[in-house]
């Protein structure tokens, strides 16, 4: 079983490239990239320098609950297609280390999961935690900041 990554879904990316709220109800703000590593979580590609991308609080989660983490994320603001979720360790993960987490089918963290890898580990890392029957899926999230990257389900 190869683990699947999951891009931003179109209709969340449009919510927000459209001006819809972001989790605080705010607005996404609209910047340019300098070309410095701004991981768009819908193309699950670096934004290009000179393109302009939206800054906003996001929640990768369906309900709420003392666990439902909300952070920052980075989206291009240029319309487009998506990333197709797929096997493929996504190409914006270019940070040498990642923080994997799982979390059950009530969103919850299961304790004991969370770990920081090598990027060149995720794809093991996420399969055995996909492996265990209490983990309904993963997220990879900044080893540095926590800020959510993308999620993981099983293939």
């Amino acid at each position: 079983m190869r683990p699947v990554f999951i891009p931003l879904s179109d209709v969340i990316a449009a919510h927000y490239r459209q001006g819809g709220a972001d989790a605080y109800g705010q607005p996404p703000e609209r910047r340019v990239s300098d070309g410095s590593g701004i991981p768009c979580r819908h193309s699950l590609r670096l934004v290009p320098k000179g393109v302009p991308y939206l800054v906003l609080a996001h929640r990768p989660f369906d309900g709420l609950n003392p666990y439902t983490e909300t952070g920052p994320i980075f989206l291009s603001a240029e319309a487009g297609p998506g990333a197709v979720p797929g096997p493929d360790l996504p190409a914006f993960l270019t940070s040498t280390h990642y923080i994997t987490r799982g979390y059950s089918a009530d969103e919850r963290i299961i304790y004991g999961t969370g770990a920081v890898v090598a990027t060149s580990q995720i794809i093991d890392a996420c399969a055995g935690l996909l492996a265990r029957a209490e983990v309904a899926f993963v997220h990879i999230r900044s080893a540095s900041n926590n800020c959510f990257h993308v999620r993981v389900e099983r293939g």
